[in-house]
């Protein structure tokens, strides 16, 4: 064989050679680049879509009254024996012995007093017992003259006090107003508030809130909800997990809650949270909130 002949074999073969490797270097990447490079779906935070109450609510104060109160005046002269006043008292029981006839409960409650220090004492010879049922507590509003056709008898009414912030007090309207004041164009009505635990004191201030125009609708988290403009979409969830960016209409807001009026079906699986994480037509891993 000429040596021409014989180098060009060598390179044949060497540029052959090389061009497989880099074949097989090309197919060999494709492969594991395909293979690791597609992402899992995320995991999403799902929820299924239900029934729940909500209502319209007016928010206003009021101040705690005894549902009865009796005030005695006594002269110190006139108290017969040692004072000792008992915190609670049923109907009938001495609340204190005098000298010009002993005092009783005329119904069962709170006893309390003032001018018991020894200078009211000295100088005015007088100190005054109080006595309170508060087992019911009520309480007159003004409701303005807006809402008044929504405000019944009866109504559903939760009460709060700063001393007891964590804690829901359940009462309902009592009374209402015949007339609008022309004054204040407000409606008067009373609240009556369950209090067997004697909680609430008597000229305590109370945040109150009135539910009306109860309806039982479809919920979902506010977190689901994404806006855009003026209009409100959610993703629902198919059985393949796969999303879908779904327009619907919503209504009012209620503790972390938010009222579907068109758009969704009882028991649909929404995303609930993390909506940075998905995309419509996207597939998704769901975890059940």
């Amino acid at each position: 064989m000429k040596r021409s002949t014989k180098i060009i074999t060598i390179l044949t073969i060497f540029f052959l050679v090389i061009t497989l490797v880099i074949a097989a270097r090309t197919v060999v990447g494709n492969h594991f680049k395909k293979k690791f490079s597609k992402r899992p779906p995320p995991g999403i935070i799902v929820t299924e879509v239900v029934n729940e109450e909500f209502s319209e609510k007016l928010e206003t104060f009021g101040t705690a009254i005894s549902s009865k109160s009796k005030t005695f005046k006594i002269r110190k002269d006139d108290v017969s024996g040692e004072l000792k006043l008992k915190e609670k008292v049923k109907k009938g029981d001495l609340i204190l012995k005098l000298i010009s006839g002993d005092i009783t409960a005329p119904f069962s409650g709170v006893i309390g007093y003032t001018g018991l220090t020894e200078d009211i004492f000295i100088s005015d010879n007088i100190f005054i017992i109080t006595l309170d049922d508060n087992s019911t507590i009520y309480s007159d509003i003004k409701v303005p003259e807006s809402y008044a056709p929504f405000i019944k008898k009866g109504l559903s009414v939760e009460a709060r006090v700063s001393s007891y912030r964590n804690k829901i007090f359940k009462g309902e309207i009592d009374f209402i107003s015949s007339r609008i004041n022309a004054d204040t164009r407000s409606l008067l009505s009373r609240v009556k508030i369950n209090n067997e635990d004697l909680e609430l004191l008597s000229g305590s201030l109370l945040e109150i809130t009135i539910k009306f125009n109860s309806r039982d609708s479809l919920s979902v988290p506010d977190t689901s909800i994404m806006m855009e403009g003026e209009k409100s979409y959610i993703y629902t969830v198919s059985d393949k997990n796969i999303t879908n960016k779904t327009e619907i209409k919503i209504g009012i807001r209620a503790d972390g809650f938010i009222e579907v009026i068109s758009g969704l079906n009882e028991g649909e699986t929404i995303v609930a949270e993390g909506l940075k994480k998905v995309r419509p037509k996207g597939e998704i891993k769901p975890i059940k909130k």
